[in-house]
C-alpha cells in the first residue's frame, strides 16, 4: 500500500501541506482533487520521492520512500506535470533508454516496448522528435514511460490533460484495466474523471483534507447536486 503519514511541507512561512494522512490500497484508484494552490502536485512529488517532507513519512510498499528510495522507486511509476522528456530524443529512443534506466533485461525489453507502444497508440509517431509531436502525443509518451517497467503503484498528474475525447476515453480505459492489481493515485481538474476512473476521492484545500469518500458518497452529502457542486460546497465555492 501507499502509508503517508502526517505530512507536511513547509515553504518559508508557507505551508503546502499540512498534517495529511491517508493510505491507499491494492485496487484503488484514488483522485486527488483541489483548487490551484490545494496541495496536490506537492504531495504526489512527496510520495513520489522526488519532493521530501519537512514532516512526516511515506511508506510505499512497505519501503521508506525517503530511508529506502531505490527500493520503493522500483515499484513506482509517475508521470508528473507537463510530463518532461527529452525533446531531441524520438518516442522509441526515450522509451528505450527508459527501459534501460527501469533495468528490464534486455530478453524481455523489445516485447514490453511494444506492448506499452499500442497501449499507447505511439506506434505513428515513433521515430519523430518529441519536441514536434502535439501535447496530446507527449503526454502519451509520459504516460508510457510510467508504465514501461510495469510498476506496482502509479503516480498520475493530470493524466489525460492535452488529449482529445478518444484519447481522454482510452487512456481512462487503460487505467481501469491497470487498477485491478495496481495502486493508483490520480491528481485531475476534471470531475468527470473522477467519476469515470475512481473508486475513491480526497478533496484538499490549502494543504489539509476536507473529504475522503467514494465519488458516489461525496456526491449523495448534498441530494439531487452534482458532484462538481459538492465540491465547490466542501471547499467553500472555490473552483477546481
Amino acid at each position: 500500500m501507499i502509508d503517508c503519514q502526517g505530512l507536511t511541507k513547509q515553504y518559508g512561512r508557507l505551508r503546502a501541506v499540512d498534517d495529511l494522512s491517508f493510505r491507499v490500497q491494492p485496487g484503488e484508484v484514488l483522485g486527488f482533487l483541489g483548487p490551484n494552490g490545494a496541495g496536490k502536485t506537492t504531495t504526489m512529488r512527496i510520495v513520489a520521492g522526488f519532493l521530501p517532507a519537512t514532516e512526516g513519512r511515506v511508506l510505499v510498499c512497505g519501503f521508506d520512500i525517503e530511508t529506502q528510495a531505490t527500493e520503493a522507486k522500483r515499484r513506482i511509476g509517475y508521470l508528473p506535470e507537463g510530463a518532461p522528456s527529452y525533446p531531441e530524443m524520438t518516442p522509441r529512443s526515450f522509451l528505450e533508454f527508459v527501459a534501460e534506466v527501469r533495468g528490464i533485461a534486455p530478453a524481455k525489453r523489445r516485447s514490453r516496448l511494444e506492448e506499452v507502444f499500442q497501449l499507447l497508440h505511439l506506434e505513428k509517431v515513433l521515430d519523430q522528435t518529441i519536441e514536434t509531436l502535439s501535447k496530446g502525443y507527449k503526454r502519451r509518451v509520459g504516460l508510457a514511460q510510467a508504465i514501461v517497467h510495469d510498476p506496482e503503484v502509479l503516480i498520475l498528474d493530470e493524466p489525460t490533460d492535452g488529449l482529445d475525447p478518444n484519447q481522454k476515453y482510452e487512456v481512462r480505459e487503460l487505467i481501469g484495466r491497470m487498477a485491478k492489481n495496481k495502486i493508483i493515485v490520480i491528481s485531475t481538474h476534471m470531475l468527470e474523471e473522477v467519476e469515470a476512473v475512481c473508486n475513491r476521492a480526497i478533496i484538499i484545500a490549502r494543504g489539509k483534507i476536507l473529504a475522503d469518500d467514494t465519488p458516489q458518497g461525496l456526491a449523495s452529502r448534498v441530494p439531487s447536486r452534482r458532484l462538481d457542486e459538492v465540491f465547490r460546497s466542501i471547499t467553500g465555492g472555490a473552483a477546481a
